[in-house]
């Protein structure tokens, strides 16, 4: 029985998940253009291989007015701001989709590693200065009261960094993991560059280990609110530690990791700007949270002998048990339609990064022959792959609207995402400049966006399977980096093995 035939319990009221089918899915397809996407979002000088052409050259100046390069790198949403911190998560997680999946992406696997360069090549410029790691470029305030092309950027483009006087740990750290997970991609070929990626991780996460502090204190009025750090920085440190315990399979690294896992539970209720949030919680995974994820991650080595597995292999598992619809612990929402829902938003990022925890813990339970135990539930390893193609098959189609939330997949998808670059006129339409508020007859009409985006998935609909396809509508409308990530190794592992039936 499949997730949207279930009955569901929740609070007591009984829900009938129901969905309209469509076909089966394209995943070779949805594979191919979940990667291109990552060539619509790139900054800098484009090679030329770009296959998206519409985009050109853009911010080739970044850091020149300190005498730093820092060209290079992702627009992490719609908007032409490098904000390094959701950067460096989406460049790890899709190194991880590539570790875990490379083997079932065929000839996409090229563009994957090109993906993930694209990001390490940046990061090594942003790290390359000792004492200093730069974690942003542009100013978020200017660049988001224009709507302007990136090619046309006359915003600062001002670049911030974190120091040992003015510590960043968490977006340190997840650089540090960043270069550590891309090492590992990199190893077979391209060993001289894995090397360099490996050495560079240590290198940061010393530094953001030895100088602690949140950016938040450092760069708040920069950062946030746009990528403000709620749940500590203790999380990104030891997600950090357990990347470069996998890249060099040193002692010390796995030392830290079983030292310091248990304080990322010591402050559960955190308040920023009079909002509660829920810290060292362990079924949060995001660019700000990674404590799921490196329990997924960790449960890999210590599956196999499960006596030593504490905290990460029950913590994994009661992770799942809230994910699970069926699970009597279970925190999460879904749509009558049957899409997961946590608070926040932007909600597909929850649903494409949860969903590629479970398939990814499904094969390694597989590895080892074992099920978890939810309640009174015995969930098997297929019930979680089950679980998480009903989640790529909602947002590509399989929805009560028959609607894909990629751009580019299907015959109905989002047309008027919100995103510059894709709402305005390319260069070759339109080769004189648009300043700041020229584009705010773009922003403000109701036609399609001129440049498809192809393989950006939106925020999603909201949680009664309504989309409202409007482009100001940014929390349901705005794609990002980090929604890709997780769906890329979704896709590739559904491109191959379509069926939830075998787990390879």
């Amino acid at each position: 029985m499949s997730l949207l035939e279930r009955l569901v319990l929740f609070g007591g009221f009984i829900v009938l998940a129901v969905s309209t089918r469509v076909a089966s899915h394209d995943y070779r397809d949805a594979l191919t253009k979940s990667i291109l996407f990552y060539e619509g979002q790139r900054s800098g000088k484009l090679p030329s291989t770009q296959r998206m052409t519409w985009r050109k050259d853009s911010a080739l100046n970044d850091g020149f007015q300190i005498g730093v390069d820092l060209v290079g790198g992702y627009y992490d949403a719609g908007d032409n701001v490098k904000f390094n911190f959701p950067m460096a998560f989406s460049t790890t997680v899709l190194a991880w989709s590539v570790l875990e999946y490379g083997n079932f992406m065929g000839p996409d696997l090229e563009h994957g590693l090109e993906a993930v360069k694209w990001a390490t090549d940046y990061f090594l410029k942003a790290t390359n200065l000792p004492g200093f790691v730069y974690v942003q470029v542009g100013d978020p305030f200017g660049d988001h009261n224009c709507w302007e092309r990136p090619e046309d950027m006359d915003t600062p483009r001002t670049p911030y960094a974190v120091s040992e006087k003015f510590p960043g740990s968490e977006v340190s750290g997840e650089i540090a993991a960043a270069l550590a997970a891309s090492s590992l991609v990199f190893r077979s070929s391209d060993p001289a560059y894995s090397s360099k990626l490996v050495k560079r991780a240590i290198e940061v996460f010393n530094f953001a280990d030895t100088y602690r502090g949140s950016y938040n204190n450092s760069l708040g009025p920069w950062v946030c609110p746009f990528y403000c750090d709620f749940s500590g920085y203790e999380d990104e440190l030891v997600w950090a530690a357990a990347w470069l315990f996998k890249a060099t399979n040193l002692s010390v690294y796995w030392n830290y990791v079983k030292e310091n896992i248990n304080n990322l539970e010591k402050e559960l209720v955190k308040h920023k700007n009079g909002v509660s949030y829920e810290s060292g919680s362990f079924a949060e995974f995001g660019w700000d949270d990674k404590h799921a994820g490196i329990n997924i991650l960790c449960s890999k080595f210590l599956l196999p002998n499960d006596s030593n597995s504490s905290p990460f292999v029950p913590d994994a598992e009661k992770f799942i048990c809230t994910v699970l619809p069926e699970s009597p612990t279970v925190s999460v929402s879904y749509s009558p339609g049957g899409l997961l829902f946590k608070n926040g938003g932007s909600n597909l990022q929850h649903t494409t990064a949860i969903s590629f925890l479970l398939l990814t813990y499904a094969r390694y339970l597989n590895q080892v022959n074992k099920n978890i135990q939810c309640g009174n539930v015995m969930v098997h390893p297929a019930r979680l792959v089950e679980f998480a193609k009903g989640q790529v098959d909602y947002i590509l189609g399989s929805n009560p609207l028959n609607m894909s939330y990629m751009v580019g997949y299907g015959y109905h998808f989002p047309q008027r995402i919100h995103h510059r670059g894709s709402s305005l006129p390319s260069v070759d339409e339109h080769p004189s400049h648009i300043d700041c508020q020229g584009g705010t007859p773009y922003f403000q009409s109701s036609d399609p966006n001129p440049n498809l985006l192809t393989g950006a998935v939106v925020g999603g609909p909201d949680i009664n399977d309504a989309y409202n396809d409007s482009r100001p509508d940014f929390v349901h409308t705005e794609p990002t980096t980090y929604i890709n990530a997780p769906l890329v190794g979704l896709l590739a592992y559904f491109r191959s093995q379509p069926s939830s039936s075998t787990i390879v």
